[in-house]
């Protein structure tokens, strides 16, 4: 069986037509102080380094304090509470934040040599625990006794939700100034 060929196609020539110039080109030139591309920002965090890290095993150590031969004397209740008031007046002008948090604590002498710390939120005894070893330190050379222990305990009834409302806040400005009740009289305030 034989193939047909083809004719061979005819090829028509293409027009070329003159690339027209155009008249003038004016050339500016931008000077900046930035670069115009942006530089490529870090993450901090490297797949490489990810993938080639070696784990490291934490160690952590115990630091044993012997109280053996350290005083360990009597102290009161009383002594507890003096130094208690004592650091949150210094706390009261030194940071507002952390004494508004720890003032509502209860400091309660429970044994001979334990302390028993009730505290209202575990957000107040985060800002406790940033104070607790300056007065505990504190409190220990005060009062000679190195083996005091600390025992947290959370106190759910002295976290007091209370709704205020107008009334109830001109109501105590009444008992410290009796002449508002008769303006409220005269004037009829609404406090709804």
């Amino acid at each position: 069986m034989k193939i047909p060929e083809k004719a061979p196609e005819k090829k028509e020539p293409i027009a070329v037509k003159p690339i027209q110039q155009p008249e003038t080109v004016q050339e500016t030139t931008v000077k900046t102080t930035k670069p115009l591309s942006r530089q490529g920002i870090s993450s901090g965090f490297s797949i490489n380094s990810f993938l080639n890290k070696e784990e490291k095993v934490e160690k952590k150590e115990a630091v044993a304090v012997k109280t053996e031969h350290l005083p360990q004397n009597h102290f009161t209740e009383t002594d507890l509470q003096m130094e208690w008031n004592l650091m949150l007046k210094q706390l009261q002008k030194r940071n507002s934040f952390i004494f508004n948090a720890v003032k509502t604590f209860k400091l309660i002498k429970a044994g001979e040599k334990t302390i028993k710390v009730l505290y209202p939120s575990d957000s107040a005894k985060v800002e406790f625990d940033k104070i607790a070893g300056e007065f505990f330190n504190h409190f220990k050379t005060k009062v000679h006794n190195h083996a005091i222990e600390v025992d947290y305990q959370r106190d759910f009834d002295s976290l007091k939700i209370e709704v205020v409302t107008k009334r109830k806040i001109f109501e105590k400005f009444i008992e410290k100034n009796p002449l508002l009740k008769d303006l409220d009289d005269l004037m009829k305030f609404d406090l709804t």
